[in-house]
């Protein structure tokens, strides 16, 4: 292909450059393998060599880039360097630095600078130069901050005429931090107004990236935290100074207000904090001490002493000062505000058409499908027709922060179960942000559909004995409550066993929600994402030793899978020997499952007995079976008992750092699926989606 970069611009500060920095990295990591990461120049840092813009989008991607490959000069290197007239010698190393990252990955997305301080006039001509040196199109972005649709409009034509001035092509405008009233009349003009090869998009402002978070405070006035660092990450909405008294000043306090006043109003801070943990008052996100005045020390004991502690932070200049400062901060993105990041990449999909603008960049096709690929399919897929999934285990931290961050990826609708003052209790602890007017709490004493749930389930069970008086405290477990929800269509998949056994939340879908026609086995597989492909491997979560023909309707339910998740299957029957060299009750067994699966379905292709390297590796394949159309590039592996297949996902997993999506459940009728009580929030958040997916294929 003739290109292999983009590069995004601006003719202006306070642009929102990060968000499409984001969303463009996500749906390119979706469509290419290999994505580079490069700023040519850099804000100079107190702390060195660092940028943060690179910082959150290597450790967000997890892009396989050294920092100091990711950038060329810092902002007072170039402008030292241009002011002795080696403007050349400027473009000479930022060409050689993309050159170096273009040989190593498919595709290069290039930002360019942002704009801080008083050479805005410099930093444009230097973007417009290094976008057509390294010739490579460009996304224009304008900010729409305190502009009407003419000034937009303006403010972005010259922008364009100036990169086309120079002959670099422009492939999209995007006008970012619309006022919400002007987005689609905005958008209409730009198309009117500009070629109409130039893509145009406009991106309303979000408040929520505009709010500046506590970390953020502490950085620019280099405050000191003396409670609640755990919940640095807490965004504030407003700000207001406690200077009244108190009874006053409880009436102004509003949701995730920031609260400033001197460091011995102890009746302001203490009554704050009362009223942050009061349910008539409003939460606050934070608590900024000035003038150098901490508490006395029996009052900073009372406050040690209480929970829930939102940050206190102490500064050294006084209230005025430090009012002003707050109020004239430009929220940024940091590595660790996952929310942040994923609402920026929500946003640019809801937005911009990644589609065209994937059409327009990417003119090639990868071989295979990467687990960046993989990902990103997944979460696309599960946007295209929304799905309600219900989590049981509603006072679980994991479960709290997975369901917060699946709401700020709009990916589905999510169902929690338990207490609701709990879980608000548990969200306001965690310091995490959760929009309540988008998520269904359910208490299951409480439901409205509780009585209906318990006939129903003694109706399926009376035949085995069951009463309906045991029918009525089973449906009191969130187990069986959120199972009976899948049953009767108000949720169309459940995911649980964060804080209950796989026999927990298994047995209330084999009683009533039951395998589908043709299938007599409950199996599971997981995706195990490598670095370089992602690979179906079943059953290592379910069944201990199943027979031949079981093993057989595992194989076949795997191939299936692997067919509705974008991937061919390729299946290996693996045991410790490969085609017919083995002998012994264990090989013979893969050998009649593999005869079975050709009888039954001779459109997949499938090989076994195969040992694993075998099934892998390309050289070891082409050697044992030079003739297997699967040997060297399975893509579904199974494996002929529980123990071996649960050793080697784990095995797998710890000492390549393969991503294990899964498992996942198949055979049911309806989709549930079983987490490990170790599980981490990525965990839950991966397989909430691929149940979502499911749901789909009913």
């Amino acid at each position: 292909m003739s290109n292999k970069g983009i590069y995004i611009a601006t003719s202006e500060t306070d642009s929102g450059k990060s968000l499409i920095t984001l969303g463009l990295m996500s749906m390119l990591l979706g469509k290419t393998a290999r994505v580079g990461y490069f700023r040519p120049i850099v804000e100079d840092s107190d702390e060195g060599f660092f940028d943060n813009h690179i910082e959150t989008v290597i450790s967000h991607f997890g892009l396989d880039i050294p920092f100091d490959k990711a950038f060329s000069f810092t902002k007072s290197q170039f402008i030292k360097k241009k002011s002795q007239g080696k403007l050349g010698e400027i473009i000479d190393a930022i060409i050689d630095r993309y050159k170096e990252l273009e040989e190593g990955y498919d595709f290069i997305l290039v930002e360019g600078t942002s704009f801080i301080g008083d050479s805005a006039v410099i930093e444009l001509e230097i973007n417009v130069q290094i976008a057509k040196n390294l010739r490579i199109p460009t996304i224009i972005v304008g900010s729409g901050v305190k502009r009407n649709i003419d000034e937009m409009i303006d403010s972005l034509t010259i922008a364009y005429n100036l990169f086309r001035a120079k002959d670099v092509e422009v492939v999209a405008l995007i006008a970012n931090k619309v006022n919400p009233e002007f987005v689609y009349t905005l958008k209409n003009k730009l198309r009117q107004t500009l070629p109409p090869q130039i893509l145009c998009y406009t991106v309303p402002a979000i408040q929520q990236l505009a709010n500046p978070s506590i970390q953020e405070i502490v950085k620019i006035l280099n405050a000191k935290v003396l409670f609640g660092n755990e919940y640095i990450n807490n965004q504030i909405s407003s700000y207001s100074v406690g200077a009244m008294q108190l009874r006053n000043y409880l009436l102004h306090l509003k949701e995730n207000a920031l609260v400033i006043t001197p460091g011995d109003r102890a009746d302001i801070i203490l009554g704050v904090l009362q009223a942050h943990q009061s349910a008539n008052y409003p939460k606050i996100s934070g608590i900024v001490l000035t003038g150098s005045i901490l508490p006395e020390d029996s009052i900073l004991k009372l406050i040690e002493g209480l929970n829930n502690l939102v940050p206190i932070i102490s500064v050294d200049e006084g209230t005025y000062i430090v009012t002003n400062k707050i109020g004239d901060i430009k929220s940024k993105i940091y590595a660790n505000n996952k929310n942040k990041i994923e609402i920026s990449i929500e946003t640019f999909d809801k937005f911009v058409n990644v589609d065209k603008i994937a059409q327009r960049l990417v003119t090639f096709e990868a071989d295979g499908i990467t687990p960046k690929m993989f990902q990103y399919n997944l979460v696309k897929r599960a946007k295209k027709n929304r799905k309600r999934i219900v989590l049981p285990e509603g006072t679980d931290d994991r479960i709290i922060i997975a369901a917060s961050r699946l709401l700020a990826m709009d990916v589905v609708d999510i169902i929690i179960l338990g207490n609701k003052k709990a879980i608000e209790s548990k969200v306001a602890s965690l310091g995490i942000h959760f929009d309540y007017s988008k998520i269904q709490i359910i208490n299951p004493s409480e439901s409205e559909h509780y009585l209906n749930y318990v006939e129903t389930y003694f109706e399926l069970r009376k035949h085995k004995g069951m009463t309906i008086e045991v029918a009525k405290d089973l449906m009191l477990d969130v187990s069986y409550f959120g199972t009976m929800m899948v049953y009767k269509g108000h949720a169309d998949g459940m995911v649980s066993g964060a804080a209950h056994t796989t026999q927990h939340t298994i047995r209330p879908a084999l009683q009533f929600i039951k395998t589908k026609p043709g299938t007599t086995l409950v199996s599971s597989v997981f995706f195990m994402c490598l670095e370089d492909r992602v690979s179906i491997f079943g059953d290592c979560a379910i069944n201990p030793n199943p027979t031949a023909e079981e093993l057989a309707e595992i194989a076949i339910s795997s191939a299936d899978s692997s067919i509705a998740f974008g991937i061919e299957p390729k299946i290996a029957m693996l045991s410790y020997s490969s085609g017919t060299s083995g002998t012994g009750d264990e090989v013979d067994k893969v050998r009649k499952a593999t005869e079975i699966v050709k009888q039954k379905r001779p459109d997949l292709k499938i090989e076994g007995p195969i040992q694993y390297d075998a099934a892998v590796d390309k050289e070891v394949g082409k050697s044992k079976m030079p003739d297997s159309e699967v040997a060297g590039q399975a893509s579904v592996l199974i494996f002929p008992d529980l123990n071996t297949g649960n050793n080697t996902y784990k095995a797998v997993q710890r000492e390549t750092g393969a991503l294990a999506i899964g498992p996942m459940l198949q055979g049911l009728n309806k989709p549930v699926n079983d987490l490990s009580r170790g599980c981490t929030v990525d965990d839950i958040l991966n397989t909430v989606i691929i149940t979502a997916l499911q749901a789909q294929e009913i």
